[in-house]
């Protein structure tokens, strides 16, 4: 008992210490953004004023706008073609090929940055050259680069929730009679939906902080969010940027509280008619 107990206090003691690593700084951020000093780091007492420069900073509520379309395009784009990539690698089994389209599927995730941002430019520069489009770098140049490495993530979490999905209750259905479309779209995708959504807001977050890709595949006019603080920051930070980073830290806490309890109710609607079934059948 003792033994376990001391194991208890560490194992507790270590997880205070690491929530506390990650989160008293966005705690002092956010007090912070309500500092009547222009000074980042000392206190001048409570003030909202940084907002109201916020809301008039013309530059930052643009390139925010850009970043949030971007980021959702991306998003929904990176989901479906994530999917397609996930299910084909869990359920296609061996094939001519696999090991190739598995390969290109999860290179993104250990390429630098820096020499994805390089070979997009280049590839767009020379389609721009032979066929004429994209037209310059801007909102599409930037989106489809965010494709790109964002799809391989949503590929990962959806070939690891299909792997350990019983496959027993698809093929229950086809000898039902049902087509393999709609086993995918009525017992398939209600099951990996936990997935889809933790692959959406992971495709939504990580374009929203990305810079250096964006950074290589932009032009005049589509600044994203990251690029534009980036700039700002090399000047000095200033306390408008505490008022912007609390926003985006509370948009994105709402948005995981609210994919929280919306897949909790799924899983436990699943659940209900799974027993509900089991009871029927007795």
């Amino acid at each position: 008992m003792n033994g376990g107990a001391r194991r208890s206090t560490f194992l507790v003691t270590a997880l205070a210490f690491g929530f506390a690593f990650l989160y008293i700084p966005i705690l002092l951020l956010m007090i912070f953004s309500f500092n009547e000093s222009k000074l980042v780091t000392v206190w001048g007492g409570f003030s909202t004023k940084w907002y109201g420069e916020l809301i008039r900073d013309a530059q930052v509520l643009g390139a925010a706008w850009v970043s949030l379309r971007i980021a959702v395009v991306n998003a929904t784009m990176a989901v479906c073609l994530g999917t397609l990539a996930g299910f084909v690698l869990a359920r296609m089994g061996r094939f001519r090929g696999r090991l190739l389209l598995s390969g290109m599927t999860t290179a993104p995730l250990v390429m630098p940055e820096v020499i994805t941002g390089l070979s997009l430019l280049l590839l767009f520069v020379a389609m721009e050259g032979l066929v004429g489009w994209p037209g310059g770098r801007g909102f599409t140049t930037i989106t489809i680069a965010h494709i790109t490495f964002s799809m391989a993530y949503v590929a990962v979490i959806v070939q690891s929730r299909l792997t350990s999905v019983d496959e027993s209750v698809e093929e229950a259905a086809q000898d039902l009679g049902a087509t393999p479309s709609k086993v995918f779209f009525v017992i398939t995708l209600p099951i990996i939906a936990p997935a889809l959504v933790s692959g959406w807001l992971l495709a939504f977050t990580m374009s929203l902080d990305d810079l250096v890709i964006a950074s290589f595949v932009s032009g005049p006019g589509s600044s994203t969010l990251p690029m534009v603080i980036f700039s700002k920051v090399r000047l000095g930070v200033s306390p408008d940027i505490n008022a912007l980073a609390t926003i985006i830290v509370l948009i994105v806490a709402t948005g995981i509280v609210a994919a929280g309890m919306i897949m909790n109710r799924a899983e436990a609607r699943r659940q209900r008619d799974v027993q509900m079934a089991v009871a029927a059948n007795k």
